[in-house]
């Protein structure tokens, strides 16, 4: 009865979402929504995507990655090249873009993921900053100078890709591949033990992630015209990194309403750059001194209404049993 009715919930997300997408492409074509709404609209829905890529990697798996950047540099130049340079389809550049960050993922993975904790952050951080560089340094796509870029992202074309994403990160995490990395998460000693191949599912987690940050950058080298090195700077991975932190390591609800908050704080505050920074840090601080499990820890927004049903339930059965 569970499984029914989580597939029922599940089944209803999905359509409160295309029907959330269906208003707001109406509101967008009838020009209620204007530009400054609609590019933040925009960069929630990429913001999203990257907080739950890189929640597979750091909160299913357990891998502290932090050169994020790195991925969604290489999506975003691998689809720039595919539109810019060869006049190919956006929907082709999505699909290469993707590809490309994945097995740049396989390249750092492979060799990396035998590290743990510092030493892998270490290793991803210099990745992230390798990438930038290889790039400030290519004048085929600019250079320093950037890399002028047509507006292709559209609304039908972002939801699509952040639905698909939730999904399939859903969809594995709920797989027996996805409990082979919870368990490495876990107690990476313990699943070895048990015979699972921990290199094999970190490797796993990591090419995926890296897919759906290189699909991230698709969507944000085509909606902002221009991508130049700078973007994709450490600090950039380290925000990445704070949506997952703050919304519950383990937890892809809380990596998304953290995504639309800080992303919602940062744009509404984006003409007060120091007072934004300020605001910022606070937030940040006062989440760790009073909550430092994040907005939702482990659980996700469905678990709150079971636990009250199930409270309720248990009271009610521990009546029965004492009047019994």
């Amino acid at each position: 009865m569970s499984i029914v009715k989580q597939a029922k919930g599940f089944w209803a997300s999905i359509v409160l979402a295309i029907v959330f997408s269906v208003v707001v492409q109406l509101l967008i074509n009838g020009g209620q929504l204007n530009a400054f709404y609609v590019n933040t609209l925009f960069l929630i829905g990429i913001n999203i995507i990257l907080a739950v890529s890189l929640h597979l990697i750091i909160g299913i798996t357990g891998q502290f990655s932090i050169g994020h950047a790195g991925f969604l540099a290489v999506g975003a130049y691998a689809s720039a090249i595919i539109t810019m340079k060869l006049q190919l389809p956006f929907g082709l550049a999505l699909l290469v873009g993707g590809l490309a960050a994945a097995v740049a993922g396989l390249i750092i993975g492979i060799p990396s993921l035998r590290l743990k904790g510092d030493y892998l952050a270490i290793a991803t951080l210099g990745f992230g900053e390798i990438v930038r560089i290889i790039f400030l340094n290519i004048n085929y796509v600019g250079g320093a100078s950037g890399m002028q870029v047509s507006h292709l992202t559209t609304w039908p074309w972002l939801i699509g890709c952040v639905i698909f994403s939730i999904l399939v990160i859903v969809n594995f995490t709920n797989s027996t591949h996805g409990r082979a990395c919870i368990s490495i998460r876990e107690n990476e000693i313990a699943a070895d033990a048990m015979g699972i191949n921990t290199t094999y599912y970190k490797v796993t987690a990591f090419a995926i992630g890296a897919f759906f940050a290189g699909i991230a950058g698709t969507l944000y080298a085509h909606n902002f015209y221009i991508i130049q090195p700078t973007n994709f700077g450490f600090l950039k991975s380290f925000d990445i990194l704070i949506f997952v932190v703050l919304g519950g390591l383990g937890s892809m609800s809380g990596a998304v309403i953290a995504a639309i908050l800080l992303t919602i704080i940062s744009t509404y505050l984006q003409d007060y750059p120091e007072t934004r920074m300020i605001i910022y840090s606070l937030v940040l601080i006062v989440m760790m001194l009073y909550r430092p499990q994040g907005l939702m820890g482990t659980k996700e927004i469905t678990s709150l209404f079971k636990g009250r049903k199930s409270v309720k339930g248990g009271v009610q059965d521990e009546s029965k049993h004492t009047v019994a």
